[in-house]
């Protein structure tokens, strides 16, 4: 019994490494468990299905911040930034990539649009990276930086929602913490990033880089930057914005916030009514996908719990691996590298890693908050660097928007030594000394 863990975990990670989608090999793998464990595919589908209701108030969550970052992007407030930083950031290299850096964490926590700035804001700078000589590889790893390190450690926005999947994940398998104690545990993982980006920026990629021609090469103009000047719609949506996040911050539910933020903006005639269906639907298309793959993952868990088999799984590490904290903490992350680089999302993953993770660690004798800093950096781990996360694909959407840029060797590569490396030293420390 205490094998079906680990054949259902392979199975999965096999299977998105080899490019299948993400939610059909948490099904196949879940599927597996249940098989393994005794029950009917029948009975295994119910129990999925069963357990897809623990992560259901997250993905609505992803569904309604995706309707608002596409609101947000449709009145092209965005357009403005991109002009005050050719303006103002022109041939300051390690500027340009320290704001790119900055305005990235926005998007995790007082403006949480995601993924979505960086098709408006990166490709309108392509010709001017060139001009500068700047190394595309360091904006990938700025980029990335500020789509994870944000929600790691800042309990507002995404953050809110991860720190909010690690209690609940702890909590649902037996232990108690609160989401102030899971942001506290995630400063130390969280400054692991924060060396990675300063070595990125300061010393790997402060070189001048000539890129190499793509297969776009003269198609640049396509991209060019209109002009566009403040307005009331762009000062309504800054109160769109603000409002979104003091009801997010007071009531403590990111979806009272996004709903906040899109009735601003719908009221207030920012974005038309007429418009409503479409910026649904746009926030489901990007968001979508993510919000299924938690649902699902939470499901598998709730059959790795439900038949026992994590039981069997802590009682054999318990006696492989005895009450060596340091080498549990090392083998743990490792096995949330190798999940979360399969499945390629922290969020999706963290709802498997607790069902594992939290009675091996209460057997082993560690604290709530070394806990939570193991689940959450080994839910980190392999977000950067995974091919299929959008923490890589998003930066690569838009670095090679003229076919300069490859999504391996100039994203997942930089982001993979930067940050993982760090993450993996920081909350292995982190899990020994909380």
């Amino acid at each position: 019994m205490e094998w079906v863990v680990v054949v259902s975990v392979l199975v999965m990670t096999v299977l998105s490494l080899l490019r299948v989608n993400v939610i059909i090999a948490i099904i196949i793998a879940a599927l597996t468990a249940g098989l393994l464990s005794g029950l009917s595919f029948v009975e295994s589908i119910d129990m999925l299905v069963e357990g897809m209701g623990g992560q259901a108030n997250t993905a609505l969550s992803y569904i309604l911040l995706g309707a608002f970052a596409v609101a947000i992007s449709y009145t092209g407030i965005t357009t403005i930034l991109v002009n005050y930083l050719i303006r103002v950031l022109t041939g300051k290299k390690t500027m340009m990539l320290l704001a790119i850096a900055g305005v990235a964490s926005l998007s995790q926590n007082l403006v949480p649009v995601h993924i979505a700035f960086i098709p408006i804001l990166i490709p309108p700078l392509l010709k001017l990276f060139d001009r500068m000589r700047l190394d595309r590889r360091g904006v990938a790893v700025a980029l990335t930086f500020g789509l994870k390190a944000p929600y790691i450690m800042i309990p507002a926005g995404f953050g809110l929602l991860f720190h909010g999947i690690i209690v609940d994940g702890m909590v649902q398998n037996g232990s108690a913490l609160t989401k102030g104690e899971a942001a506290f545990a995630m400063l130390i993982p969280g400054s692991g990033m924060i060396l990675g980006l300063l070595i990125a920026i300061f010393i790997t990629y402060r070189k001048d880089r000539d890129t190499s021609t793509g297969p776009l090469e003269g198609k640049e103009n396509q991209e060019e930057l209109t002009v566009v000047t403040f307005n009331a719609k762009h000062g309504w949506t800054l109160v769109a914005i603000v409002a979104a996040l003091a009801v997010q911050l007071w009531t403590d539910n990111l979806i009272l916030g996004a709903l906040t933020g899109l009735a601003v903006m719908f009221l207030c005639i920012v974005v038309p009514f007429k418009n409503g269906d479409k910026i649904v639907s746009d926030g489901v298309s990007m968001m979508g996908t993510i919000a299924f793959v938690m649902l699902v993952a939470s499901g598998f868990g709730n059959i790795l719990k439900e038949t026992g088999s994590v039981e069997a799984l802590v009682e054999l590490s318990s006696g492989f691996l005895g009450d060596n904290k340091a080498l549990i903490a090392f083998i743990l992350l490792l096995v949330g590298l190798v999940i979360t680089m399969g499945i390629g999302s922290s969020f999706g993953t963290i709802p498997i890693i607790a069902a594992l993770f939290v009675p091996i660690c209460m057997a082993a004798g560690f604290s709530p908050l070394a806990t939570a800093t193991l689940i959450g950096t080994a839910g980190a781990l392999g977000d950067a660097g995974s091919p299929a996360s959008d923490s890589t694909l998003g930066p690569t959407s838009g670095l090679n928007a003229d076919g300069k840029h490859n999504h391996i060797w100039d994203t997942c590569v930089p982001t993979f030594v930067h940050f993982n490396i760090p993450l993996f030293l920081f909350g292995w420390i982190g899990a020994i000394i909380l």
